[in-house]
Parts: structure tokens; C-alpha cells; sequence
């Protein structure tokens, strides 16, 4: 029977892979690994400089200053959980339940609450542009992110990589905005994957929240709504404007014969993390909301 960290080995590629497929925030991520200065921190360079000045023929270029420090960010999420399957209930299913529960926990449970914690990060850091408006209907919808484009271009936003995150909720209430004309093959898709050069990602409701709970396990687990929050409707979001930091997201996974507590298979999962937005680019998200509750 293969031991704990040749399993490990084989199972990390599923963890990773589930994470793709269902994590909304996956795209956001950033392209290379983070240095990390301590257990707990990690430092981001932060550059800005002047505007022009006049030239002078007599004395040259005027001298500008140039800003350079370390923001240190300090990370504050550190979940985790434990699983154990009984050796016999496992053999009786052909080795299937193990991987079931496992996979299932990613997906139910930590990719939901890791969306939600970044979502409710970023609506909630100071300065960000933030609309409180009424439901939309197909009626508004459209023109409520035209002025949230709008609203970007005026601050100088950049343009490319601009992504729009919109509650699944609003799904028919966008289709029913927009004229199509179909085609005459055999099968209709009216899901849109993306809106004035911005990919479009579906978000589902119960992970769009200003800000969440997340409980301890004492009692509860996972997160919940927080109270007062309220329900996002999108978010148009520049990826350079944020940072999500994964430090340490690895199973641990013990065979029956290595468990010395039980006949079981047990699953360890521990997940070290947080999200930030950067102080000197908060205006690269816009953040339109429901009234709170």
C-alpha cells in the first residue's frame, strides 16, 4: 500500500485541478510565486515618481523624485480541516469513497469560502468606487456597467485585463438586455463569456457577499454572510490592483496503517492565505452592490 507522501504525490494534481476548474478567482492569481520574508509576511515593492516639469535650456531637466519601499503584508487566514474514511468502508467501494470525500470538500467547501473571502476583501478595502443601487432589471443592468467603465476610464484604469464578476443571479436579467439574432444550427447558447473586451465570470450568489464570517469550527464551519453585508451584483475588477497569496495548501494524507488512531484513511487539509488590495490602486475595482438587508 503506497505510504502518505506517494499518495500525496498523486493526489496534489486533483487538489490542484479542482481548484481550477471550479475557483472563480483562479484567473487572478499571480503568474509567478511570492517571496515570502517570514511564517507570515510577504513584501511588495511599491514605486511611483513625479509628473513633468519644465525644461530648461539653460539648466536642463528639472529633477524628479522617485519613491521606492517595501509594503509588507501580513497574512491572517489560516484554515484547515481533518477527514477520516474507515478502511473496510473504503475497500467495500473499490477505493472510490476516500477520493469522493476528499474531492467533494474541495469543491463544497474550501473553494467556495476561498472565493468568498477574496470577494468580501476587495469590496471592503477603503476607496474602492462603490455603487449602492436598486435590483437591476434588464432595463439597467446594461447602463449601471457602462458607468462603471465609465467610472474606470475617468480614473485611468488600464483597459486590458479589466475582468467582470457578476452575480449568476443576474444571468437571464443580462440576456434579456441584450438583442441576438440565432443561428440555424441545432443548439442555442445564450451564455455570454465576455462584455467590451472583458471576460465575463459567473459568480455564484452564496459566494458574493461585502463581507463573510468565517467560523472556527467550535461550533460551525465554514463561512456564512456576514451580518449588515450585503449582496454583491458585479465587480469589475484589475488584477494588477490586487494580490492573492496562497502560502501552504497542501494535503496530508495517512494510510489505515499509518493512522495510529484509527482503522481509517485520514485527510489532512491545511490552507495558509489571504488577499489584498494595494493601497496606492484602489481604484481599479468597482464594486456595485445590493442595499444591505
Amino acid at each position: 500500500m503506497a505510504n502518505n507522501i506517494e499518495y500525496a504525490k498523486r493526489f496534489m494534481p486533483v487538489i490542484d485541478g479542482i481548484y481550477k476548474a471550479a475557483a472563480v478567482t483562479e484567473g487572478m492569481d499571480a503568474a509567478t510565486r511570492l517571496d515570502f520574508t517570514g511564517v507570515n509576511e510577504v513584501k511588495v515593492l511599491k514605486v511611483s515618481t513625479t509628473g513633468l516639469g519644465d525644461y530648461s535650456r539653460a539648466n536642463g531637466y528639472p529633477k524628479g523624485d522617485v519613491t521606492a519601499a517595501w509594503e509588507t503584508m501580513t497574512l491572517t487566514e489560516e484554515r484547515g480541516k481533518e477527514l477520516s474514511v474507515d478502511r473496510m468502508d473504503d475497500e467495500e467501494t473499490l477505493g472510490m469513497v476516500f477520493g469522493t470525500v476528499t474531492g467533494n470538500f474541495m469543491r463544497e467547501h474550501v473553494i467556495p469560502e476561498l472565493d468568498a473571502y477574496r470577494f468580501a476583501k476587495y469590496a471592503s478595502k477603503t476607496g474602492i468606487s462603490t455603487v449602492t443601487g436598486a435590483v437591476l432589471t434588464k432595463d439597467t443592468v446594461i447602463a449601471a456597467i457602462d458607468e462603471a467603465v465609465r467610472k474606470l476610464n475617468s480614473d485611468e484604469v488600464p483597459l486590458e485585463g479589466r475582468r467582470l464578476y457578476i452575480s449568476s443571479d443576474l444571468q437571464p436579467v443580462l440576456n434579456s438586455a441584450l438583442n441576438r439574432q440565432w443561428g440555424s444550427d441545432g443548439s442555442v447558447n445564450t451564455i455570454l463569456a465576455g462584455y467590451n473586451n472583458m471576460p465575463i465570470t459567473w459568480v455564484p450568489p452564496t459566494r458574493f457577499y461585502t463581507a463573510i464570517t468565517l467560523n472556527d469550527g467550535s461550533s460551525n464551519w465554514g463561512y456564512a454572510k456576514a451580518s449588515g453585508a450585503a449582496d454583491i451584483n458585479f465587480m469589475i475588477v484589475y488584477p494588477q490592483a490586487i494580490l492573492q497569496v496562497t502560502k501552504f495548501a497542501l494535503p496530508k494524507i495517512f494510510t489505515p496503517d499509518e493512522n495510529q488512531e484509527k482503522d481509517a484513511w485520514k485527510f489532512q487539509f491545511r490552507l495558509y492565505h489571504d488577499a489584498f488590495v494595494y493601497d496606492n490602486k484602489v481604484k481599479g475595482i468597482y464594486l456595485h452592490k445590493k442595499p444591505t438587508e
